[in-house]
């Protein structure tokens, strides 16, 4: 065959034309057709079929064109990954019937399950749970259905998968992670009610960086999750990472605002509380990540401007360090003025870009 009619091959395969393409074909080129990759991805026309949810495309490649079920691309995906991730269930089904491996692996070492917990899809997920899907399955950051699901947020599938496989919760990521941990990061309130109701997660359970639940939904700004974790589950608004950061630095971090306010005026964390062994504050960290707003929040909730590290840091020297020019220019603006650290560096010393030093030279004051 041609490039062109290559290319109607794989147009009319996408469009679900059963009639077109079966013209297209002759008998002589069917065995051809049943092996052929096309493009980068590798895929084969049954891809394209099971990606676009053609049920009757796929009935006649596989019953006429002869072709595999287990076809997989360059990414060592089936037809029944594509159909899976796109929620397209008749087409699960009729794979499933035709002999599809329901745990084959693609990349990654994902399975089918994995990917329908992708999408909001009850009725794939049991499809393939009722054709003997394992949620226990991991890929290879340690993730197994549970986890993605939870990532997504649909109640639904989760209770399901509760009830298909009760002790599913238990698992944690290679970085020891567990679903509690990624609802919470991904502010799934309702998946995380249900977590906290229905399996046995102790309170504050660490990452390997030492990384809490609590600490995750605060972080990204997700704080009914957050105040859910602490009503439901104990959780502690001032335990540490292994690094001795406690939520009010990591949010400080992320310039997430309204979880500054909610962890100082709601929960009385010190604002000023110091994190690692260099001693450093929420200014600091907000300073060196270039937050002109968050800046001014934590002074509002009563952060030291001149607050200095155990390196004799200030919030200046940090911003200079991230070379933030507005976050200097609002320091500088707010009445900090440049000094020398423990070893006699200055803030200013440290500036590389050329916009963070036109902010010294326009008229900035002085160092003392």
């Amino acid at each position: 065959m041609d490039e062109n009619t290559l290319k109607q091959l794989v147009k009319l395969t996408q469009d679900g034309q059963v009639d077109s393409l079966q013209r297209l074909i002759s008998s002589s080129e069917v065995q051809s057709v049943s092996r052929r990759h096309f493009g980068r991805s590798g895929d084969t026309l049954l891809h394209y079929a099971a990606r676009r949810g053609h049920l009757d495309m796929l009935q006649y490649l596989i019953k006429q064109v002869c072709m595999d079920v287990e076809l997989h691309n360059n990414d060592y995906k089936r037809p029944l990954h594509e159909a899976a991730s796109m929620s397209h269930q008749a087409c699960v089904s009729y794979l499933l019937q035709e002999g599809a491996n329901v745990d084959s692996l693609k990349k990654a070492d994902w399975t089918p399950l994995m990917m329908a917990c992708t999408r909001r899809n009850l009725d794939v997920v049991q499809e393939l749970l009722c054709h003997g899907a394992d949620p226990a399955l991991r890929n290879k950051d340690g993730w197994n259905s549970f986890h993605i699901a939870c990532r997504e947020g649909d109640p639904l599938v989760v209770q399901h998968l509760l009830l298909v496989a009760p002790e599913v919760w238990r698992t944690e990521s290679k970085t020891r992670r567990t679903p509690l941990h990624t609802a919470a990061m991904h502010g799934c309130e309702d998946v995380v009610r249900i977590l906290l109701e229905r399996c046995g997660y102790a309170p504050d359970s660490t990452d390997s960086c030492g990384v809490t639940p609590f600490m995750d939904a605060v972080r990204n700004g997700h704080i009914s999750v957050a105040r859910l974790l602490l009503e439901k589950h104990r959780a502690s608004p001032t335990a540490a990472d292994v690094l001795g950061a406690q939520a009010v630095h990591q949010v400080a971090v992320t310039g997430q605002e309204e979880a500054l306010r909610f962890l100082v005026r709601d929960l009385k964390v010190d604002v000023n509380q110091r994190a690692t062994d260099v001693q450093l504050t929420a200014l600091h960290y907000a300073a060196k990540e270039g937050h002109t707003s968050t800046i001014k929040t934590l002074l509002e909730l009563g952060a030291d401007l001149h607050v200095r590290d155990k390196k004799g840091r200030t919030a200046l020297h940090m911003a200079c360090i991230g070379q933030h020019a507005d976050a200097v220019g609002t320091l500088l603006q707010l009445g900090l003025r440049d000094s020398e650290d423990a070893c006699g560096t200055t803030a200013r010393q440290h500036v590389r870009k050329a916009d963070v030093v036109r902010v010294f030279e326009c008229g900035s004051p002085d160092p003392t």
